[in-house]
């Protein structure tokens, strides 16, 4: 069942949401050669608890952090580590958590110090794809619209779409229905109604799709070896069309 929430509760998801794109903001401002996932793990943890609001990953089925971060070849659900992040890497954080009862979740990647121009291109391309998805989300559309565009982005672009891991509803619980793949053909399933609030999550890879999890049980990496990017934005459906909850300041790259 799609639950749909009222004005009252998408403002009080704006607040939870807009906790996860400050805290985000600044976790990819300290990003930088020498520093250790885990290190952003503690930030991000210290963050949360300061402003009155706890973690939404951590414990979440048994996950060790507050943070998934996820560097190279890395999909998604990477265990921050004590490794040190060296120049040319790039770095999935994705982060939740929650406030007066309701859920926030966002994640970006970014590159630590300066980057190769083809690892550059995959974070623009899947952060163009989200935009292009966000675009069709307004009341009367199809919810394959949204994968729909994520497609043809990054095909477009010759890259390719993961398939093992989708998007999500989300409000009083992390994940609710429905579910959204980042592929397909437009004009199928749901179609979106004000007031449903959707997690959209875009994960390319710049070889082929395939991910495999490893024996840590959570890790998601390529099974190429190729690198990996993930943007997600929580994004409501209103009245006026796609409101983006979890919207943070520009931050240039290089």
């Amino acid at each position: 069942m799609i639950v749909c929430k009222s004005p009252a509760e998408i403002e009080r998801m704006a607040v939870a949401n807009g906790l996860v794109a400050r805290i985000l903001a600044e976790l990819a401002e300290v990003t930088s050669p020498g520093v250790t996932t885990r290190e952003l793990d503690a930030l991000a943890e210290r963050r949360i608890a300061e402003a009155g609001a706890r973690p939404a990953f951590k414990g979440y089925r048994g996950y060790p952090a507050t943070l998934c971060a996820s560097v190279n070849e890395q999909v998604v659900h990477g265990i921050p580590s004590d490794r040190p992040m060296k120049e040319g890497d790039i770095v999935s954080l994705d982060m939740g958590v929650v406030v007066d009862g309701f859920y926030g979740d966002s994640a970006i990647t970014v590159g630590v110090g300066r980057i190769a121009p083809e690892a550059d291109r995959l974070l623009r391309v899947t952060e163009e794809a989200l935009e292009r998805a966000i675009d069709q989300v307004r009341a009367g559309a199809r919810l394959s619209d949204i994968g729909h565009a994520v497609q043809a982005v990054v095909e477009a672009n010759g890259f390719s779409v993961v398939r093992e891991f989708v998007g999500h509803g989300i409000g009083a619980a992390l994940h609710e229905e429905p579910q959204i793949p980042n592929y397909g053909e437009p004009g199928r399933g749901p179609r979106l109604a004000e007031g449903m609030v959707l997690a959209i999550e875009p994960m390319v890879n710049a070889g082929k799709p395939a991910v495999k999890v490893l024996a840590d049980g959570w890790t998601a990496v390529t099974r190429d070896g190729s690198l990996s990017a993930h943007f997600e934005h929580t994004v409501a459906v209103t009245a006026g069309g796609a409101r983006v909850l979890t919207r943070r300041e520009a931050r240039a790259r290089g």
